[in-house]
């Protein structure tokens, strides 16, 4: 039997408690890296996601909200708040009281931009309600650097926040930043813009990796078509370059080159650097998620990152990595019947806003001007015409509400007056209804006055041949569940299989670098990332 003192000397070690403060943050978001895309490949990584294994891991962590799109997500991240919250409740959403002709409003641009529109857009964080962690340092201490760069101008946004000294993104031919800044861009800049241009510039031959090659097996999606066999890229073809971890490589050069040049991590204050990486996405919108093409894609992220932690490493100062996603996303509905799963379905291309909006007008004798009901999509915010008489609103809603509800490949429909009464859920979040998760989405200014959503496995793309073959959006768990990893060298790690939220990354964050956020002010807690009995959330 072992005395006190044995058992004492047994305990686990106090090592947080001992570590410096990290001076450094680095926070990774992977477009489209959900739960079920890290248990599959966990166990073919060798590099830099291997190493982030060796962390504190929580393979169940959820993007706890319906509208599970880029935007939305990328603005958890780094506020602690869900898009309630941050106001960001979607990709694109409809303000029909807007004065330009195009009433969509894109969730990273400044509307008020002459010429503005949601496809032709001035990039602003403007839209965002929240405060990033970034944004919180600063004002606590301004000599903190806040660094923000990805593949999407709405990624490197939302996770950079109001007041980043360097914000790079992909612009469709080169890294671009916001168009308010002055003053002479970093040298990394120019440099791998200029490697980009040459990369692109020259076609590109797709050799599988060893271990993908078995799962290049071409799945037929319609008009001649097929996915799942990598086809090599042709000069100038930019939105190829797009889908292959050669994306990911230069905005991690970019990175690195940033952590370099700005000796990130050993000025003045604690620093923070958001990184997104945006690849994974484009390859599961165009080739699903199951084939060759992302096999070959996630070999690359292995890759990518582990360059990331070795510049980390070379700057001799402490730092800590937190890993997640946006969103998580499923894979095409052709592969899907076609491998044991004949239950996933297309979306009926009839299932729109117009059709439905003509046939109740026609019902009711209705003539307005333009649409009685706008959306963007099939699915999530739906709009009832401000020129519709106010005595007619219930009416409308009510039997809009009742066709789509009536409708086979809608799961349910909730209006903005169910969702106003509800009070913000609370862990935990993977026992979460329909109406939490989509309470969570839901913003009273912006939000539609009904909020859409489809049966599970129903892809809301009803054709894969004109475009993307697969998308994500949906409340259910393949689109919510991605995983949530942080690193810090010489740190025990530990596996937490129970669910969290992405919201609880900044209070975790700012606990290791003693920065105080009110807990009232946003959605998240902080995670006790001691295996010992410290607690580095202990003030």
């Amino acid at each position: 039997m072992l005395c006190a003192a044995q058992v004492q000397a047994q305990a686990p070690a106090r090592q947080s408690a001992a570590k410096p403060a990290p001076r450094l943050v680095v926070a990774i978001s992977v477009d489209q890296f959900s739960a079920n895309l890290f248990a599959e490949y966990r166990q073919m990584f060798r590099l830099g996601m291997k190493r982030l294994t060796q962390g504190v891991v929580f393979p169940s962590g959820y993007q706890s909200h319906a509208a599970t799109e880029t935007c939305p997500g990328h603005s958890t991240i780094l506020t602690g708040s869900r898009p309630s919250r941050t106001g960001i409740i979607a990709n694109d959403w409809i303000d029909l009281g807007a004065a330009r002709a195009d009433k969509v409003i894109y969730c990273a641009e400044d509307p008020t931009a002459p010429g503005s529109s949601s496809r032709n857009y001035v990039v602003s964080p403007r839209h965002l309600k929240a405060l990033t962690l970034g944004d919180r340092m600063k004002a606590a201490a301004p000599a903190d650097r806040v660094v923000s760069v990805a593949g999407k101008d709405r990624a490197a946004v939302m996770m950079g926040g109001h007041q980043t000294d360097q914000i790079w993104f992909w612009g469709g031919k080169s890294f671009v930043t916001l168009p308010d800044r002055t003053g002479a861009a970093p040298a990394t800049v120019g440099r791998v813009n200029a490697q980009v241009a040459a990369t692109i510039a020259r076609p590109e031959k797709v050799v599988l990796p060893a271990e993908c090659r078995s799962r290049a097996i071409a799945v037929p999606i319609g008009a001649g078509k097929s996915v799942g066999v990598p086809v090599d890229r042709k000069a100038e073809d930019f939105s190829g370059f797009r889908v292959a971890a050669g994306f990911d490589a230069a905005t991690t050069d970019l990175a690195i080159g940033l952590i370099d040049e700005m000796k990130l991590g050993r000025g003045q204050g604690t620093d923070v650097l958001a990184i997104g990486l945006s690849a994974t996405d484009y390859v599961g919108h165009a080739f699903g998620t199951e084939g060759g093409e992302m096999c070959a894609q996630l070999m690359g992220l292995d890759a990518n990152v582990g360059r990331i932690l070795d510049a980390l490493d070379a700057t001799g100062t402490p730092y800590v990595v937190a890993l997640t996603a946006d969103h998580g996303g499923h894979d095409l509905t052709e592969r899907d019947t076609a491998r044991a799963f004949p239950g996933a379905q297309r979306v009926d291309p009839k299932l729109n806003s117009d059709t439905i909006g003509k046939a109740i007008a026609a019902e009711l004798g209705i003539t307005l001007d333009g649409p009685l009901l706008s959306s963007t999509g099939p699915f999530g915010d739906w709009y009832v015409s401000r020129a519709l008489p106010a005595a007619l609103r219930p009416r409308v809603i009510a039997l809009a509400q009742a066709k789509l509800q009536a409708y086979p490949q809608i799961q349910t429909v909730l209006t903005a007056d169910d969702l106003r009464r509800m009070p913000s859920p609370q862990p935990p979040v993977e026992e979460w209804s329909l109406a939490e998760r989509a309470r969570a989405s839901f913003d009273p200014e912006r939000s539609g006055d009904l909020i859409v959503l489809l049966k599970p496995n129903v892809m809301p793309i009803p054709d894969p041949t004109k475009g993307y073959v697969a998308t994500h959006g949906s409340p259910w768990i393949y689109d919510r569940r991605v995983p949530i990893l942080f690193y810090r060298p010489g740190a025990t790690g530990f596996e937490q299989p129970l669910g969290i939220e992405t919201v609880d990354i900044l209070p975790t964050l700012a606990a290791l670098i003693g920065l105080d956020v009110p807990s009232e002010e946003i959605d998240g807690r902080c995670l006790d990332l001691d295996a010992g009995q410290a607690d580095t959330c202990a003030k």
